[in-house]
């Protein structure tokens, strides 16, 4: 039947177009599904004024980035490695970044 190698891409490729336009039509309905749900978490957090989500629970400058300072990865010794594993993918908050935490 497929004897030829463009022939299998072919496949491959159609393949997978019909899996991406089911996966997009999954997400689309779910979207539509999960509004009634979505709203009341969203009055839930307006009514009780939560702050930020809490991202990493190993170190407070990890579960509220937007909350940290520039010293506390550091807070043990200037030079020392950040020993969180969770500190090396969160980058700094904006505010420090753009105005060096100078407010």
């Amino acid at each position: 039947m497929l004897k030829r190698k463009s022939d299998v891409f072919l496949f491959y490729i159609l393949a997978n177009i019909f899996i991406l336009a089911i996966l997009l039509g999954h997400a689309f309905f779910e979207r539509k599904r999960s509004q009634p749900f979505l709203m009341q978490r969203i009055s839930m957090i307006l009514h009780y004024q939560l702050t930020d989500l809490c991202l990493f629970t190993d170190a407070r400058y990890t579960r509220h980035p937007s909350m940290a300072d520039m010293n506390t990865a550091f807070q043990d010794h200037p030079f020392s490695f950040e020993h969180f594993p969770s500190g090396s993918l969160v980058t700094p908050p904006v505010h420090i970044r753009n105005n060096h935490g100078l407010d």
